[in-house]
């Protein structure tokens, strides 16, 4: 199993402790990927999953930058187009830091940023 494959299983299951259910992994358009799309009574939380070694010179928070933010917003419109729901969107990043194919943590941000500055309408 690769380290960002492990990664999305570590966050799924924080999420599911967290009171999720997980909804797609791995959720693909032409020109975009969102890893996890989980629910809960609120929200529908679009998640990018960044996982890193220990001396990463470079954080996962980091590396989802506008370009794939915007990649994830486009590929989150055209989700919630193809599955109505009443649920708030809401675009989530954690990073996993795996050594030796182990979690040694998990950072999440809830609402790591939003679709100001993109033309899309949820």
């Amino acid at each position: 199993m690769t380290n960002h494959e492990t990664g999305k299983d570590a966050v799924c299951e924080y999420l599911v402790g967290e009171g999720y259910r997980i909804i797609a992994r791995n959720y693909r358009i032409k020109g975009g990927e969102i890893d996890i799309i989980a629910e809960n009574n609120e929200y529908t939380a679009f998640v990018e999953v960044k996982s890193r070694k220990p001396d990463s010179l470079v954080s996962g928070f980091e590396a989802v930058n506008k370009r794939k933010q915007g990649l994830i917003i486009k590929t989150a419109f055209d989700y919630c187009c193809k599955n109505p729901d009443v649920l708030q969107p809401r675009f989530d990043v954690a990073e996993v830091i795996i050594d030796r194919g182990r979690v040694h943590s998990i950072d999440y941000i809830f609402n790591a940023y939003d679709t100001t500055g993109y033309n899309f309408i949820f």
